[in-house]
């Protein structure tokens, strides 16, 4: 009958590198997927956010049931999520190169009322769904725009024509004096 000590808890039966391997090529091949093949990230969360709640929750889990051989190798693997998502926070503070990397850049979807549908097609959205955007920030219609953009969150931001400015006053009323 096997028995169940603290030693066996946090014995390590996979070494502390190999887990920080596979930690590390986990993180930067779901990072890859995330960022350059799925934009749209949760509403104001970012890409690199999501990816790293689902694979420490993942991580977690397997130490949790018992899938590593201990929870030390659990502490290990997510210890190197951590620390990557920490570097890459960091690194994308610091330096725009790295920003521009990590987050893709504001994709234009309305320029001057105009609809540029090719790039509509590219993030799989429909007419449909910009014209919803519009109507929950009470834009009457496509041509009162003259920016529309889709965010690297996987938000909208808008931006509207000014609206004709009306003649100053006069000082004299025309037939008055």
């Amino acid at each position: 009958m096997p028995t169940c000590g603290v030693d066996s808890i946090f014995a390590m039966q996979v070494s502390p590198l190999e887990l920080m391997a596979r930690g590390t090529l986990m993180y930067w091949f779901l990072f890859v997927i995330f960022r350059f093949v799925l934009r749209r990230g949760g509403s104001g969360v970012g890409i690199a956010d999501i990816l790293f709640i689902v694979i420490v929750a993942d991580a977690s889990q397997n130490a949790l049931s018992g899938a590593y051989g201990s929870v030390s190798e659990g502490f290990v693997l997510v210890g190197t999520l951590v620390a990557w998502n920490a570097a890459l926070d960091w690194a994308g503070s610091r330096w725009e190169a790295v920003r521009r990397f990590l987050e893709p850049r504001p994709l234009l979807l309305i320029r001057d009322g105009r609809i540029l549908r090719r790039n509509l097609r590219h993030e799989l959205l429909t007419v449909d769904d910009l014209e919803s955007q519009l109507r929950q920030r009470n834009i009457g219609s496509i041509g009162d725009v003259r920016r529309a953009y889709m965010e690297s969150d996987g938000r909208f931001s808008f931006v509207t024509r000014e609206p004709a400015a009306a003649p100053p006053p006069s000082a004299t009323t025309p037939g008055a004096g």
